[in-house]
Order: structure tokens, then sequence, then C-alpha cells
């Protein structure tokens, strides 16, 4: 049996997959860059404290859901590195979930932001 780790190395190993996600994967450094540019507006415009909140879980659910996907394509290519149909399937799924994400992420944006933004606009 494998020994327990520590409190703190669970964290830092954590920090480390998503440092990893962060520094490897180009679609993580765009959803990063858009969530932190959403958070610049939102503050500029300033929000309140709810749509902050909301755009806040939005941003988390798409950079999540890309941690996931990277992790499952990283274990799909481990268990199988030669093309295999699974595999195939398996990677999908994961990248549509990210999809799913990204897609009711600019959904909620639009909602939030269209009235401010108008306002700010005079329509």
């Amino acid at each position: 049996m494998k020994p327990r780790r520590s409190w703190s190395r669970v964290f830092r190993d954590a920090w480390s997959g998503i440092r990893e996600t962060v520094m490897h994967e180009r679609n993580m450094k765009i959803h990063a860059a858009a969530g932190i540019a959403v958070l610049i507006a939102a503050l500029l415009l300033r929000l309140p404290a709810r749509d902050m909140a909301l755009l806040l879980l939005t941003i988390a659910m798409v950079l999540t859901t890309e941690v996931i996907n990277t992790a499952i394509e990283a274990a799909v290519d481990l268990a199988a590195p030669e093309w295999h149909e699974l595999a195939k399937k398996a990677k999908d799924a994961s990248a549509g979930a990210v999809l799913i994400a990204a897609a009711f992420a600019v959904f909620i944006g639009l909602l939030v932001f269209w009235r401010p933004v108008m306002t700010l606009l005079g329509l």
C-alpha cells in the first residue's frame, strides 16, 4: 500500500498539474487569457458582485474542463500510444466537454455584458 501524502504535498502536486497545463497546453493559455480579459472588463465596467461571481464560476468551469481534458488525453496516450477507436472516442468526448463549457461561457458573457456595454455606448 502506498504511503499517504501530506496535505502540503497534495496541494503542491495539484498546483503542479495546473502549472503544467497552463505552460504546455495552447488552449489552456487561450482560455486563461480570455478569462483574465473578461475579469478586467468586468472590473472596468464595475459589474455588481453577483455578475462577477457568475463570471468567476463560468471561468472556473472552462479552466477546470480544460485541465480534465488534458488529464484524459495524457492518460489515453499513455494507455494507448497507437491509434485506437476507443482512445479517439475518449479524447473527442473530453474535448467536447471543453467546447460545451466554452460555448456556455460565451453565452453567459453576452448575457452579463450586454446591458452594461450598451449603456456605455449610449444605445
